[in-house]
């Protein structure tokens, strides 16, 4: 059982990995488990328009943007909540998960307006800002569960050997949840990769994302098959790369760190 569900689960990734070393001609035209006439073109097309190569630019950066951010200002937030306690704490914490509960859609009107006032409409800033709404929140329930595993008489010892705030946070604390920090920054990297509806709405052509690109194929002589499936091969490997790093704490960061 366990074979037939992992064909079941390989075979659409195989799938689309075979469509990608195809013509539209051969895809269109047989049935086939591996390319007959195999081809690189869909491939070369990709990385030769620069349409193609610079939506996988605009979606890394912004995507690293959104991770930076997100990091910085959910570290200490986190902390805070790992370690003090004051009035509302709780319910500002619950507060920050229903965040998560908002479908994208509800944000775009008044994102969009606020942008284009601005004049970041079309910026990779615009994008990555927009996704710290959800991935802020994201960010501080995992790191706190990892946070709250340390003792708190980590901070008292460091306090007594005279370190400053800065220098324990730095030297001693991060290096003690690097591995939440990790799995943080994986969640955040998915979340920000696959997310189409705002960065699609918040962009027009300069910071436009390959997910947005992607669902332009269709021409008036149908849809360019091969060189779309080559774009989702390329697309699904940053996320195997990012998963290949982490994947010893995945599971303990599914349970933010409360394992």
């Amino acid at each position: 059982m366990l074979g037939f569900y992992l064909i079941f689960v390989i075979l659409p990734i195989y799938w689309l990995l075979n469509l990608s070393f195809q013509s539209n001609s051969e895809i269109l035209g047989t049935f086939s488990f591996w390319p007959r006439s195999f081809t690189l073109g869909n491939y070369v097309g990709i990385f030769t328009d620069a349409n193609w190569y610079m939506g996988y630019v605009n979606s890394l950066a912004y995507v690293l943007m959104n991770m930076l951010i997100s990091i910085s200002v959910a570290l200490p937030a986190a902390y805070a909540f790992s370690r003090f306690k004051f009035i509302g704490d709780k319910h500002l914490f619950f507060w920050l998960l229903t965040n998560l509960m908002a479908p994208p859609a509800v944000f775009l009107l008044p994102y969009f307006q606020l942008y284009y006032s601005v004049g970041l409409f079309d910026t990779h800033i615009a994008v990555a800002l927009a996704h710290c709404l959800f991935n802020i929140p994201l960010a501080v329930w995992i790191l706190e569960g990892f946070m709250s595993g340390v003792p708190k008489e980590v901070d008292e010892t460091a306090y007594i050997d005279g370190y400053s705030f800065p220098a324990f946070f730095v030297k001693i604390f991060l290096p003690m949840i690097r591995s939440g920090i990790g799995v943080t920054l994986f969640f955040l990297f998915m979340f920000s990769w696959v997310e189409l509806l705002l960065s699609r709405t918040l962009t027009a052509t300069n910071a436009q994302p390959i997910a947005s690109i992607m669902t332009r194929t269709s021409t008036a002589s149908g849809i360019d098959w091969g060189t779309l499936a080559a774009a989702g091969v390329l697309t699904i490997i940053p996320g195997i790369v990012v998963v290949y790093f982490v994947r010893n704490h995945i599971a303990k960061g599914f349970a933010l760190g409360r394992t």
